[in-house]
């Protein structure tokens, strides 16, 4: 089945290690086989916070990138899944499941989306926690 991408103007992607960037308008581009695609706006920037999370999200898309790791992370990557499991309730919890089972079938790309979610969750975690401590302080 093709993967059907629509990209913003200058948008780039990765496809199989070659970056494309988008010309001036929206275009629509179709993918009609297997390959490693991950779209820059997904990608974790260096100067980002570390957490949990974000940890594990980095390793798959080293993963992804990287297909020469791949045999290596992939390990590590469960273990650090299985790790966050009983941290999240249910719902969240499901999302790391599911993550899994994509690393399982290397699916690079998908365990990453379906980490989103849980990156988001997570950051309203740790800003909840950063406003106790200040109000905490002020005290």
């Amino acid at each position: 089945m093709a993967l059907r991408l629509t990209l913003k103007p200058n948008e780039r992607i990765l496809i199989n290690g070659c970056v494309v960037r988008n010309a001036d308008r929206r275009q629509m581009i179709v993918i009609e086989n297997q390959a490693d695609i991950v779209r820059e706006a997904d990608l974790l920037k260096e100067d980002e916070e570390r957490t949990p999370v974000k940890e594990v999200y980095f390793f798959i898309q080293t993963a992804l990138l990287e297909p020469s790791t791949r045999k290596k992370l992939v390990s590590i990557i469960q273990r650090k899944l299985g790790a966050l499991a009983p941290v999240f309730h249910d719902e969240m919890a499901g999302h790391i499941f599911e993550a899994a089972a994509h690393v399982s079938s290397a699916d690079f790309y998908k365990a990453m989306r379906t980490l989103r979610p849980l990156i988001e969750y997570e950051e309203k975690l740790f800003k909840m926690i950063r406003e106790k401590n200040t109000a905490t302080a002020a005290e």
